[in-house]
């Protein structure tokens, strides 16, 4: 555990002065006298914070991503049940607001015996939220496969599920990226509301920090910094690199 406590220490320390440069020059409000001071009163619970919505983010993601594929291929199946429970779901989903799914998940499911924590009831209700979008991403991507390729399918003399897994859905993958890249932004803004069911995410951190420094340009001036960062230094990357090497696989293939 040593090495794993000076890893997320040293993160601790390299984000507190990353955001004391940035915001040093900031006019001080509330009970603190300095950005550096606000910094070592609360910069442990925005880190903390900022910990367990990367958290909550990644597996909404794997939720999301499940989601989005089980009930995106379920939209073109020849099968009418497959179909209409899929545009159930994505209509659902999609038609209702997420924080009153993420309620009804976390306060009424328990009236018809599903109890979940306030933790996964976060990640789970932001994870469905997006994949019925993911969902019509999949759809579409599906969908703009050139014909060519079905009929190639066909005349080799593939079953469904093979055409689809060898043929059809890694060339969709590459065509959906661009949009799962915008659809995964828009989940980590999401996991903002998991605090109000008691997650301590970087947002529920920020609320308790304000109320007791009375801070706010400091407070959310660090947590909307944050946020940006997450989201332009790790999920756009990350998504550009997984549409390159797509390419370049489907390519060599």
């Amino acid at each position: 555990m040593g090495p794993i406590v000076s890893i997320y220490e040293g993160i601790q320390t390299a984000i507190k002065v990353f955001l004391a440069g940035i915001l040093s020059g900031v006019e001080v409000s509330g009970r603190v006298d300095s950005y550096p001071e606000f910094l070592a009163k609360f910069g442990d619970r925005l880190v903390d914070g900022t910990f367990i919505t990367l958290e909550q983010t990644v597996l909404a993601i794997v939720v999301a991503v499940a989601m989005a594929t089980v009930f995106g291929v379920g939209r073109v199946s020849n099968s009418f049940l497959i179909r209409s429970i899929s545009t159930t779901y994505i209509e659902f989903f999609r038609g209702t607001s997420l924080i009153v799914q993420l309620f009804w998940i976390f306060y009424v499911l328990p009236f018809f015996g599903v109890v979940l924590d306030p933790y996964p009831a976060g990640f789970v209700a932001v994870g469905l939220n997006l994949g019925a979008y993911g969902a019509e991403v999949v759809r579409g991507a599906i969908q703009a496969v050139p014909r060519g390729q079905y009929e190639a399918a066909y005349a080799l003399n593939m079953s469904s599920r093979l055409r689809m897994r060898r043929i059809i859905f890694p060339q969709a993958v590459v065509i959906m990226l661009p949009a799962w890249g915008n659809l995964l932004i828009e989940l980590l803004k999401g996991t903002a509301l998991v605090g109000l069911i008691s997650v301590t995410d970087l947002m529920f951190q920020s609320r308790q920090v304000y109320s007791l420094s009375y801070a706010a340009i400091e407070t959310f001036g660090t947590i909307l910094i944050i946020y940006y960062l997450i989201a332009r230094l790790v999920i756009t990357p990350l998504m550009r690199f997984l549409e390159a090497w797509m390419s370049r696989n489907l390519k060599r293939n």
